[in-house]
């Protein structure tokens, strides 16, 4: 079976675990001779497959958590469970998407769906250690939402998901380190640390295919960022920016430039 058509099949499975298992296996066993990008799958509708928990809500009634009190550390980790769950659908979900790509496209995916995967059962286990598990609390989907906007253009897709909505994580994760240290929680420090070395990885495969992509096109790569944007509505930027990871990451100097210029 053409490993893209496995990524849709892992993609439509709602049990976390058996999710996160599945993914993780589908890049160990993969030969990427077998990848055909030729394949146009159709969409079966519902994706992706998730538990009936947790309940998805809009961003702003999501309460903030304070990771000062057990009950609040463990939803603020819920929260980044929910962000890597996602992670791994929206890595399977371009893997099945987008024909006609070099094979290393849908090999790069691949191993970001392994790795979120990897990332997810991280978090849930330390997450079971606190007394709760995923789908305990209430999450919001934005992640997956412009997952949705971009479907159809995968220009747009690694403009707007690896090198915008995860980059965000480059610039999040080192403050969060911070108050789960503060907080006397160390393997959420060390998860965190795993998680913030793959996801420069990550942001990096974003940046080289949106690149790939502006330049197959003849598209600038920054003037064209800035219509995707307003066509699909990305939040906009806010500092902090993790400066040193972005650039680890490939973000240009000029674009770090535009990113940290007063006002």
């Amino acid at each position: 079976m053409n490993p893209r058509e496995r990524a849709l099949r892992v993609l439509t499975l709602t049990d976390p675990a058996e999710k996160a298992l599945q993914a993780r296996a589908l890049f160990e066993s993969l030969d990427p001779a077998t990848v055909d990008p030729a394949p146009v799958y159709a969409d079966p509708g519902d994706l992706p497959g998730r538990p009936v928990r947790p309940v998805l809500k809009t961003a702003r009634e999501v309460p903030s958590r304070s990771p000062f009190t057990l009950e609040g550390r463990a939803a603020l980790i819920h929260s980044i469970a929910h962000i890597e769950f996602n992670a791994i659908n929206l890595a399977l979900d371009a893997a099945f998407r987008f024909a006609d790509m070099p094979r290393e496209f849908y090999v790069d995916w691949l191993r970001v769906a392994s790795e979120e995967a990897y990332h997810f059962s991280l978090l849930r286990g330390h997450l079971q250690s606190l007394g709760h598990d995923y789908g305990d609390f209430d999450a919001h989907d934005g992640l997956w939402q412009m997952t949705q906007r971009t479907a159809h253009d995968v220009t747009a897709r690694m403009a707007l998901v690896p090198r915008t909505l995860e980059a965000r994580g480059l610039d999040a994760t080192p403050p969060l380190q911070a108050k789960f240290a503060k907080a006397g929680d160390p393997r959420a420090v060390e998860i965190l640390a795993i998680i913030l070395r793959d996801e420069v990885g990550h942001v990096a495969i974003g940046n080289h295919w949106y690149r790939w992509l502006c330049r197959r096109d003849g598209l600038d790569p920054i003037a064209h960022y800035a219509v995707l944007a307003a066509r699909h509505e990305a939040p906009k930027l806010r500092p902090p920016f993790n400066v040193d990871a972005r650039a680890a990451a490939g973000f240009s100097a000029e674009e770090i430039a535009f990113l940290t210029a007063p006002g």
